[in-house]
């Protein structure tokens, strides 16, 4: 791991906290269960938090290391995510013409 006295969190503390508080809030709740259908999971915002303040008060290498892989699995989970959809350079050429349904009536 990188040297003790050089090393800092990814984020600062109170963005792990914030994060948490956000996740935890009704309005997420809400959002996140009518998105995706489950609850959202906060554990690892409270993990991250906790083990921030640690390696604040006692520069632990438990909590360094915690605190890499999170953001690494963070990292990792939001390149995964790819375009469904394949972007335009320009608009169909029939743009402009009614649509299917419409030459019928």
């Amino acid at each position: 791991m990188a040297e003790c006295s050089s090393w800092q969190p990814p984020r600062p503390c109170e963005a792990y906290r914030a994060e948490w508080k956000l996740c935890r809030s009704a309005r997420h709740f809400l959002h996140h269960y009518y998105v995706h259908g489950e609850r959202p999971a906060c554990e690892q915002w409270r993990r991250d938090l906790a083990s921030c303040r640690d390696w604040e008060e006692r520069r632990s290498d438990e909590a360094q290391r915690s605190l890499c892989e999170s953001e690494r699995a963070r990292v990792q989970a939001a390149r995964k995510h790819i375009l469904v959809w394949a972007l335009r350079q320009s608009p169909p050429a029939d743009w402009h013409l009614p649509l299917p349904q419409e030459k019928d009536e």
